[in-house]
């Protein structure tokens, strides 16, 4: 069982930056590689970016690739999504996701074992 809990999820203007974490419970977080979606209000949640279990590999949208990064630190059992050019369209809940076992980073929902309870990420025009 793995618990993810996310945290710096906040109100940013456009053009601002935002970096949120995950931290994850247990002694096996290496195992996991490790997702960021997103839900905005009336909308289905949307894959975001993924890391593989080392960090060597990542994976993202169309939508946030190049000003988005993912980053982990197995020795904290945390998974990290730096957000910079944020844009109105950003504005979601963002959820971190654990799937268990290694390959290349996952981009669908039904991959992914644990989620977190997420954090409001609100960008202001």
């Amino acid at each position: 069982q793995v618990q993810l809990v996310e945290s710096g999820g906040g109100l940013v203007q456009a053009g601002g930056s935002l970096r949120l974490s995950c931290v994850a419970s247990g002694r096996t977080f290496s195992s996991y590689t490790m997702g960021w979606f997103r839900q905005a209000p009336g909308k289905e949640r949307e894959f975001v970016g993924a890391i593989n279990w080392s960090g060597g590999n990542t994976y993202y949208a169309d939508s946030v690739k190049g000003r988005f990064t993912i980053s982990r630190d197995n020795a904290k059992n945390t998974v990290y999504l730096q957000m910079n050019t944020l844009k109105p369209e950003d504005t979601a809940v963002y959820f971190c996701a654990a799937a268990y076992g290694g390959g290349a980073p996952k981009a669908a929902i039904r991959q992914y074992d644990y989620w977190g309870q997420g954090t409001q990420v609100t960008v202001s025009s």
